[in-house]
């Protein structure tokens, strides 16, 4: 059958139809998901942080239709790094009963040209733009639309050919992750293959990311978005980003760490929770950041990333990826004698030195699709499947992820 306009329904977009965001924002345009609460983003006026949260990783539209085709109306917001390469337009990715059924972009949208020498930032509004899926199996089942992990999506219609509702909640255990842009899905190809999202997956979990491009900082207001968050499982992967920005020293870094893990563990004292180091990443093992642009590789039309600190200023107290596995290693060995839920990864298991030989990080800092792909396999290897620190009793009730709420929409 084909659709015609006079066929179309249109369906409010509504905090029942949206999984994996904390918020959802009213827009003058539309609906705007963040996977931070407006109170945690009230709290940092960090630019990097807003850009971070707004962008959809892990969230999706979900519903129960027999529709055969489906349109989105979103707003993207398009980023532009002056002298890099041009990004890839944003990808959705659309399930269908849970499996691939589809893959669109959006052209058009909003424009962020970023100036990574200066910092400075430009904004230059564009149209609305329309996503469209169509030969979807004329019965009822369930549909996700995964928005892209790496573009602030804006969500403005959304029209099918067939009556839709909220997909039921199949009863799966939620599973609550925080880390660093590798997290987030830096350079992984679509919103589906980011290596939380494929361990979701071939773990059988319901996928909550807050995995924040540059901002794993060990913030309070995070700690409390995880705490205050229903959730089965929760995982937090620390370290890079602290090296990155060069935030702290190792003063400061380990009683850090024990107020963020105090901090999530007043909501969730009986949780598993896993505590995942940084991977392997040969320019911050031994030398401390910042992490600065390669102006040089710029110059020639390439992004790569380069540490900029002293490794003599370890001694100082700066940090490296191996002072923080270290340092990490030894305070969840010494929270566990009281937390027996409490578990530690070292991240040089899911991408370590036979890794890089063979999957090099192509900009210095972060894994390409295949090495998102392989984290993906081996965290739900290690961590999700029977017998790993994640792994739910067979048959066992869930947690507080059962009977989760809709994220709160203003």
């Amino acid at each position: 059958m084909t659709s015609t306009p006079s066929d179309w329904i249109t369906t409010p977009l509504t905090a029942a139809l949206v999984r994996g965001a904390l918020d959802l924002e009213r827009t003058e345009r539309g609906l705007l998901p963040h996977r931070l609460p407006a109170r945690a983003r009230a709290q940092c006026a960090d630019p990097q942080l807003h850009m971070a949260e707004s962008q959809p990783s892990g969230v999706r539209l979900v519903l129960r239709t027999r529709a055969t085709a489906v349109e989105l109306d979103t707003l993207p917001t398009k980023r532009v790094y002056t002298g890099a390469p041009p990004r890839p337009d944003g990808v959705y990715d659309l399930l269908v009963d849970g499996r691939p059924a589809g893959r669109a972009v959006a052209a058009g949208g909003d424009t962020l040209t970023v100036d990574m020498a200066t910092g400075a930032t430009e904004r230059r509004p564009g149209p609305v733009a329309t996503v469209r899926f169509t030969g979807l199996p004329d019965e009822v089942k369930d549909v996700e639309i995964w928005l892209p992990h790496n573009e602030t999506t804006e969500l403005v219609a959304l029209r099918t050919d067939a009556p839709i509702e909220p997909a039921p909640d199949r009863g799966r255990a939620v599973w609550l992750h925080h880390g660093s842009s590798i997290s987030h899905g830096s350079d992984a190809a679509t919103p589906t293959t980011t290596w939380p999202a494929l361990a979701a997956s071939l773990g059988g979990v319901e996928l909550i990311n807050l995995g924040l491009g540059g901002s794993a900082l060990l913030d309070p207001f995070t700690a409390r978005a995880l705490r205050d968050t229903p959730a089965d499982l929760i995982s937090v992967k620390l370290g890079v980003n602290l090296v990155n920005t060069d935030l702290m020293r190792l003063r400061a870094f380990g009683p850090a760490v024990h107020g963020f893990l105090d901090t999530v563990r007043d909501g969730h004292p009986g949780t598993p929770l896993l505590v995942v180091s940084p991977v392997l990443c040969p320019i911050h093992e031994d030398t401390p950041g910042p992490s600065l642009p390669d102006l040089s590789a710029l110059s020639s039309g390439r992004l790569r990333f380069r540490a900029a600190g002293d490794p003599a200023e370890v001694g100082q107290g700066k940090l490296t990826l191996r002072v923080i596995r270290e340092e990490l290693a030894r305070i969840v060995r010494e929270r566990a004698a009281e937390d027996p839920h409490l578990h530690y990864l070292d991240g040089r298991e899911l991408y370590g030195e036979a890794d890089f030989a063979e999957l090099p990080l192509p900009d210095g800092l972060h894994p390409d699709a295949a090495a998102h792909r392989r984290i993906g396999e081996r965290f739900a290897e290690l961590a999700l499947a029977p017998g790993g620190p994640l792994a739910l009793a067979p048959g066992g009730p869930l947690g507080r992820g059962s009977g989760r709420p809709a994220p709160h929409t203003k």
